[in-house]
């Protein structure tokens, strides 16, 4: 049964360009007075942090000004970490390519100042070095060992490339921080890794019992997949969940949906009773009245099961119609086993069952707005229409945004898979202020999609409220696929998006 779970790195959300800005001056005038009260405090106190933090808000990190005093200012207290880190940390809270050097004197001075280190760990994954930045979240631990928030970002990027090691690590988490956040957000992230179910079970089992969900967020968060999973396996067991879930949740938004998937267990559990004793138009009559949470774990199990209980009570037509539509719309392995099923009961071949496919999708098929963007490495603008005829997979992100950054290595598992000449990978970055990270990135992170240069007013409707927002579009640039996330656990949704653009007529 298929489950998408998301999984990022840093996040677990789509991020508006928010970060930006935070460190520039308000509109109103400099009072000279106030400056100067301001100026005299860190001078006086060169180490106080605060006192920094009040000076740069108030003459705003990107006053021209601002560069030449902390210049004066580190020659004046050569043996103050603060000083440099001070302007460095406003830099880096901005996203700002201009963090790097403040921070590097801040380590210098200090080669034990982890708070420095951590953001040149953040700052470096915006440059895409992500070995560099790997390193200064080591130091940043070693300079910091009892911080759970170093040990556990510093063991969780070996997801990739020592999934073994992550998984060591992660359970290493709860012994070193039985009572920490960080500690509950190991056994989450584990959770959402592992593929073996019987796994998954033990990890949200002790997730619940050492990490309990009413004093923890991150347990919270992870009895919904533990929830999901029973659903598909033990629905008795769901219900139990469900319910404590809804007993010891203190947010009435909560209650209610924690109830409702109370609700959802003991119906399923009502259907497949029902079922079991052959009274299926009964059963058929509980699940129809069944109501799904938006974007439910469950929707692709109720739905293979209405369309089981459509081709018992001899609909097999509306069991069909049914994975239609939902294979249209998101296409699934197991989805389609079935569909095919009831399209041969049908008489239907290969061909039919795509030609119903792509009706649905067609029908809801648009052109997307013509684009012609800059881009970084060569002059010139590329167009939309220079990549007429090939897929394009369209990914709105900017190097700042931590889930665009743990989306990539998805994304390229999948168009490795495919030829240049099948399929373009097109990144367009949507903040401009971060335009000198783009070419170090794409250089150092060995991504293989083309950035370009956002223009705002021209999307149409290619639009991004946020970033990651991704596209898919077809070879005569019309949008079939939209507000998709592809992580470790659904990289063959996009896979079968791409597949099926590019076989389009080819299945008889």
């Amino acid at each position: 049964m298929k489950k998408i779970f998301i999984a990022l790195l840093v996040m677990a959300h789509v991020v508006m360009v928010s970060g930006q800005g935070l460190q520039k001056r308000a509109k109103a005038p400099i009072n000279a007075d106030t400056l100067a009260k301001l100026k005299s405090y860190v001078i006086a106190n060169p180490n106080d942090l605060t006192g920094h933090e009040k000076f740069i808000k108030y003459l705003g990190a990107e006053s021209p000004e601002i560069v030449a005093q902390y210049e004066v200012w580190v020659k004046q207290f050569p043996k103050s970490s603060i000083v440099p880190y001070a302007l460095g940390k406003a830099y880096a809270g901005m996203e700002s390519p201009k963090a790097r050097p403040w921070l590097l004197k801040a380590v210098a001075i200090d080669p034990k100042m982890a708070k420095a280190y951590s953001d040149l760990w953040i700052d470096g994954e915006r440059w895409g070095d992500f070995a560099a930045a790997r390193e200064y979240l080591k130091k940043a631990m070693e300079a910091e060992p009892t911080s759970p928030d170093y040990a556990f970002y510093y063991r969780s990027g070996l997801k990739d490339s020592d999934p073994e090691g992550y998984r060591k690590g992660m359970y290493e988490m709860t012994r070193l921080f039985p009572t920490s956040e960080r500690g509950a957000q190991s056994l989450y992230w584990l959770g959402l890794f592992v593929k073996d179910n019987s796994e998954k079970l033990a990890i949200y089992t002790q997730l619940k019992n050492q990490y309990p969900p009413e004093k923890f967020n991150w347990s919270s968060s992870g009895m919904y997949d533990f929830y999901y999973l029973y659903l598909n396996t033990t629905p008795e067991k769901a219900a139990e969940l469900a319910q404590y879930m809804a007993t010891v949740s203190t947010r009435e938004g909560d209650k209610k949906s924690w109830s409702g998937r109370v609700k959802l267990a003991q119906d399923l559990i009502q259907v497949k009773s029902l079922m079991a004793q052959n009274k299926n138009a009964e059963a058929q009559k509980v699940l129809e009245a069944v109501t799904l949470e938006r974007r439910s774990a469950a929707t692709d199990m109720i739905n293979l099961l209405k369309a089981e209980l459509s081709d018992i009570t001899g609909n097999t037509a509306a069991a069909y119609k049914k994975l239609v539509y939902s294979y249209a719309a998101a296409p699934a392995d197991d989805i389609y086993m079935t569909m095919e099923k009831y399209g041969k009961k049908l008489g239907m071949t290969k061909g039919d069952i795509f030609a119903d496919i792509w009706k649905i999708r067609d029908s809801v098929a648009v052109p997307a707005t013509p684009f012609s963007l800059g881009q970084y490495f060569k002059e010139g603008k590329a167009s939309l229409s220079d990549f007429k005829g090939k897929v394009i997979l369209l990914t709105y992100w900017f190097p700042g945004c931590g889930p665009c950054r743990g989306e990539f290595p998805n994304f390229e598992n999948v168009v490795r898979k495919f030829t240049k000449e099948q399929l373009v990978y097109i990144g367009i970055n949507i903040a401009a202020e971060q335009d000198e990270y783009v070419v170090p990135f794409m250089k150092s992170s060995g991504y293989s999609f083309i950035p370009l240069k956002d223009e705002e007013d021209k999307r149409g409707n290619l639009v991004a409220p946020g970033a990651p927002t991704n596209y898919l579009l077809d070879q005569n640039g019309r949008i079939i696929f939209k507000n998709f996330r592809t992580d470790d656990n659904n990289e063959r949704v996009l896979e079968l998006m791409i597949e099926e653009i590019l076989n389009r007529g080819k299945i008889k």
